[in-house]
């Protein structure tokens, strides 16, 4: 996500009252379970209670969409190959709006009902423990945004030629029935159709485009796991280039016209900028890369979408670096709770800071100066980033930039050999999977040899200014 200090953001903390963490919290601890055959309804998450669902784990989403921009209505098929993690006589899928007409599990109808932004469905057969299903929904409507617990919008969200569709942190289910949270991660296709003359831009790499009878086909597939948060099926009139890199990525811009001069001079060091973050961070985890530029200033923020960021306008360098920075730091890297959120945005902030520092700008020790020069009163100091407290409070200033100043006292703790084998062995060792706070921390002493975990419990779980050691 677009730290809220470099463009205009919606994203702002409403609530500013500082909330005491336990010291407990750098343990992790598991959500609750469902007892019974049911799916629970949610994944456990106290932020964001009824994201994702319980009993089965989905590996792979196939998803055709048709979607007309002029009236903005969607028909669309999603199927969903999954795994019971329980015996399950009946499961949800987040789904919010839209119209489901039909349900099938393993090519048998299904039961369904709705229940706010829970689809529940009840197959003709319990699943057992273990079994892999198949359940298919068809479903169309108008898909409208969903706002956040910080009044931002996110999901699908329609703009004067197409729509931007960005889902962080919970708006994958306005436009596709989705086990929601993070913690399940799964491959995807698509397949979108949209009218000729406009580009659908998801994930991963293009398989091809076809057009026929005044609509364009655009089939897309992302073979590594994504969090159904970073999902895009982003539509408008684009500009596109294409090419791979030297080290053989697959690069796919795509950008409004309108944004075209303004972000042709920072997208052109996108190599440079993967290549730099690959040296640091350890191989870049996937087969494509790129941006959707999409000229959307309404929306006021970009998002990390997987090997595709997303851009509300032209982006700045460091916006582009920090996009970037999440391909490692929260889509290969994926949380298991949304209260660790500084592990992506932390880690996206100080890449910022470690590139200014190594391309000839201020170093790390003046940016993290000046923040610290800052009053206790402000709103920096507001709440620690390790656990804000809400999911209104997700995306402001104390997770990013409060979250990269842990990291760089980190640093001058362990020293820079260190410090950047910690990131390297983080990023590397948890590809294509999750990680939490405390699994950090005892990376950071097990690589360092030096005890950080009192360091690390202040500057991410002590409410108010730390004091400087």
């Amino acid at each position: 996500m677009t730290p809220p200090h470099r463009q205009p953001s919606r994203r702002r903390t409403a609530v500013l009252a500082t909330v005491p963490v336990a010291v407990a919290a750098l343990l992790g601890a598991a959500g609750p379970t469902a007892a019974g055959t049911a799916g629970a309804p949610g994944a456990g998450d106290p932020y964001f209670p009824l994201s994702g669902n319980g009993g089965y784990d989905v590996r792979h989403y196939d998803l055709t969409l048709n979607y007309d921009t002029g009236s903005r209505r969607l028909d669309a098929t999603a199927v969903l190959t999954a795994r019971a993690t329980r015996k399950l006589t009946r499961f949800d899928l987040d789904l919010k709006g839209l119209k489901v007409t039909a349900v099938t599990v393993d090519r048998t109808e299904a039961d369904f009902r709705r229940d706010g932004q829970e689809l529940v469905v009840t197959p003709r057969h319990t699943l057992r423990e273990g079994r892999q299903f198949r359940v298919a929904v068809a479903y169309h409507g108008t898909p409208r945004p969903v706002t956040d617990p910080d009044g931002s919008a996110d999901g699908w969200i329609a703009t004067d030629d197409g729509a931007f569709v960005a889902g962080e942190p919970q708006g994958a289910m306005t436009w596709f029935p989705a086990n929601g949270h993070p913690k399940d991660k799964a491959s995807y296709d698509f397949t979108i159709t949209v009218p000729k003359g406009r580009t659908a831009v998801a994930n991963g790499v293009l398989l091809g485009q076809r057009t026929a009878h005044g609509r364009t086909t655009f089939r897309w597939r992302e073979t590594q796991p994504m969090a159904a948060y970073l999902a895009t099926a982003t539509i408008g009139r684009f500009q596109v280039e294409r090419y791979t890199t030297r080290d053989g990525i697959q690069v796919y811009n795509a950008v409004d016209a309108r944004e075209a001069r303004a972000a042709a001079p920072v997208l052109k060091k996108l190599p440079a900028v993967l290549a730099w973050e690959s040296k640091l961070f350890g191989p870049y985890p996937f087969r494509a890369a790129g941006s959707i530029v999409d000229h959307a200033p309404e929306v006021g923020y970009a998002l990390e979408t997987q090997t595709r960021p997303l851009y509300d306008s032209a982006p700045d360098l460091d916006t582009l670096v920090h996009e970037s920075a999440h391909q490692w730091f929260g889509d290969s890297v994926s949380l298991t709770a949304w209260k660790d959120i500084w592990l992506n945005e932390g880690f996206a902030t100080y890449a910022e800071w470690l590139y200014t520092e190594q391309h000839g700008g201020r170093s790390a020790q003046r940016t993290f100066d000046a923040l610290y020069a800052r009053p206790a009163s402000d709103g920096l100091w507001a709440y620690p980033p390790g656990d804000p407290g809400s999911g209104a409070r997700i995306f402001g200033t104390p997770v990013y930039a409060r979250g990269a100043m842990a990291l760089h006292e980190l640093r001058r703790a362990v020293g820079d050999r260190d410090f950047f084998r910690i990131l390297r062995a983080w990023a590397t060792g948890h590809r294509g999977g999750h990680g939490t706070t405390a699994q950090f921390v005892r990376l950071a002493e097990k690589t360092s040899g030096k005890q950080v975990d009192g360091l690390l419990r202040t500057w991410l779980y002590t409410p108010g200014k730390p004091d400087r050691p």
